[in-house]
């Protein structure tokens, strides 16, 4: 016992946050794909989390891409509006998969105006992450 305390101990003392030293700009896509409240306020926290890191201020660039259930996050009829214009407001990119807008038969006018459109979520975050963006699911 003393010896993991001792070994927790050490490695507590030790530990460094990384620095954000290379590169000096960093790109990160997060998925969003839950309706549920909890995982929406928890993504859209995150994000805002990471705008603030002291680290990455001014070298982010984040774009949330919404798909499945997670479209609940755009619709004029959820009380996400005001969380996502202090994002946008931070250049944060704000976009729907234009497949889950068909398959639940949900029209562009039910969602916020400064949304944009991909085609498609999965395809989407596959490109992001083969040009080297960061990807975060929360």
């Amino acid at each position: 016992m003393k010896q993991l305390l001792l070994a927790a101990a050490i490695c507590a003392c030790s530990f460094l946050p990384a620095k954000a030293q290379q590169p000096s700009t960093f790109k990160a896509v997060y998925q969003l794909n839950s309706d549920d409240d909890k995982v929406i306020r928890a993504t859209l926290r995150n994000i805002s989390n990471a705008l603030s890191d002291p680290r990455l201020q001014n070298k982010l660039t984040v774009e949330l891409v919404a798909h499945g259930s997670g479209v609940a996050v755009f619709l004029k009829s959820k009380p996400y509006e005001q969380l996502l214009q202090d994002l946008k407001a931070k250049g944060v990119i704000l976009v729907e998969c234009e497949n889950t807008l068909k398959e639940r038969n949900i029209a562009r006018s039910e969602l916020f105006p400064f949304i944009q459109y991909t085609p498609s979520g999965n395809g989407e975050l596959i490109i992001k992450q083969s040009e080297g963006w960061a990807y975060i699911h929360p």
